[in-house]
């Protein structure tokens, strides 16, 4: 006779394990300390960068995803910082800081779901391609620095949705384009570098960035005159594009400390004002169309200028003798201008004093020099050549002799 088997003790001894299993693994699939779409934001990013460009001691290479991005700070996810909630909620990342490792390859558009993201700083490595539009979607952004890369096309959309940017840095790349209008609606912003791009059109009126201290928009091909700008203005960057007129608005600007205008159409005089700042450290409006050179006896108070380019130009008349009263003034370049006359007595003063550097080549000077030029000290650097000078060849400044006697002889050399 056949027993019947009673599965009831083996159903019960087995529901038991099954339970802790569902237990343990539950948590696993549910819960996460950052939230998962952040964490799927930054698997794209690194899986959209070649692998072969993540060398050993990157920060990339600690970023292993069996691991949480927010909870394993230090060794684990470098250049990630992530938000330390008090309660229960997920963990967001914050900012992305990444080495300059030379990582290859496109900026993901999922990096726009990091909503939270107050800093992205991708430079100095190599991502390709456009800046994706999805960037607009960080509203909490303070600082963008994009810069040496090899990024396509400009981003006004984008820029015109993160009110919140501080610094802006997209520097040494391939964008293009012009600069949107409604820039000037960014009242926090204090750092603009669009330098070393493709940049065209006219410079917009940025009198609306209050808090504006840092504009560089060198070596792109902006045209026109120069913009408004604010008057909390440090450091004033547009060499090497297609800028012309006048440059009178800058007497204004009592914070500037760096000025660099070359290579550009600017034409007229060069203020007295502009040279005075009382801020100001170094100039180089070299390689432009200036005329003329205004320079005031500096009294009552310091220059801080230490440095004076202004080579290239059409820049006619004697060589000023107030230049000497600069206190701070080290590094002097007139060279390839049309100044005539003798040297002032001065200069060979300053020679024989703090200035480091004198560049007064290829202009229409005569006459014999100041005696402290012919015993001055081997540190001096710079060129006399290229004058109609009673230069000797066994001083360094005199390398390359002089203009032949025939040219010398034109009018008002003297």
């Amino acid at each position: 006779m056949a027993i019947p088997i009673d599965f009831s003790f083996s159903l019960l001894s087995y529901s038991f394990p099954v339970a802790i299993v569902i237990a343990t693994f539950i948590p696993w699939f549910v819960y996460s300390v950052t939230l998962q779409s952040d964490i799927e934001a930054l698997r794209s990013l690194k899986q959209e960068i070649d692998p072969y460009t993540i060398p050993p001691s990157s920060f990339l290479e600690t970023w292993d995803f069996h691991a949480d991005p927010c909870e394993n700070p230090g060794e684990q996810f470098l250049g990630i910082v992530c938000t330390i909630p008090e309660d229960n909620s997920t963990a967001r990342v914050v900012e992305i800081d990444l080495d300059a490792a030379g990582y290859n390859g496109f900026l993901t558009p999922v990096i726009g779901n990091l909503t939270e993201l107050t800093i992205l700083n991708l430079a100095n490595n190599r991502f390709w391609g456009p800046i994706p539009s999805s960037l607009s979607n960080l509203r909490n952004l303070t600082k963008l620095q994009l810069s040496n890369n090899h990024l396509t096309r400009f981003f006004p959309q984008i820029i015109d949705k993160l009110k919140r940017l501080e610094i802006i840095d997209v520097s040494h790349n391939e964008l293009s384009g012009s600069i949107p209008r409604n820039i000037a609606n960014h009242r926090t912003l204090t750092v603009l570098i669009l330098s070393n791009n493709q940049f065209t059109g006219r410079i917009p009126d940025f009198m609306g960035l209050w808090q504006l201290n840092t504009l560089d928009l060198s070596r792109n091909q902006f045209s026109g005159n120069l913009p408004r700008l604010p008057a909390r203005l440090k450091t004033l960057l547009l060499s090497n594009n297609n800028l012309s007129g006048h440059i009178s608005p800058l007497k204004r600007f009592t914070n500037l400390e760096t000025m660099d205008l070359s290579d550009n159409n600017f034409s007229g005089p060069i203020y007295h004002e502009i040279l005075a700042l009382p801020s100001v450290n170094r100039i180089n409006l070299s390689i432009n169309s200036f005329t003329e050179m205004e320079v005031t006896k500096i009294s009552q108070r310091d220059s801080q200028l230490e440095v004076l380019d202004v080579h290239s130009n059409n820049i006619s008349g004697h060589l000023s003798r107030n230049l000497a009263t600069y206190p701070n003034l080290i590094t002097i370049d007139l060279g390839d201008n049309q100044f005539s006359g003798r040297i002032p007595v001065e200069y060979g003063q300053m020679v024989d004093g703090t200035w480091r550097s004198v560049f007064l080549d290829n202009n229409w000077l005569v006459g014999r020099l100041p005696p402290q030029f012919n015993n001055s000290r081997a540190s001096i650097t710079g060129s006399l050549a290229q004058n109609c000078l009673d230069c000797p060849d066994n001083i360094q400044l005199c390398k390359g002799g002089q203009k032949p006697a025939s040219q010398c002889l034109r009018p008002n050399t003297w």
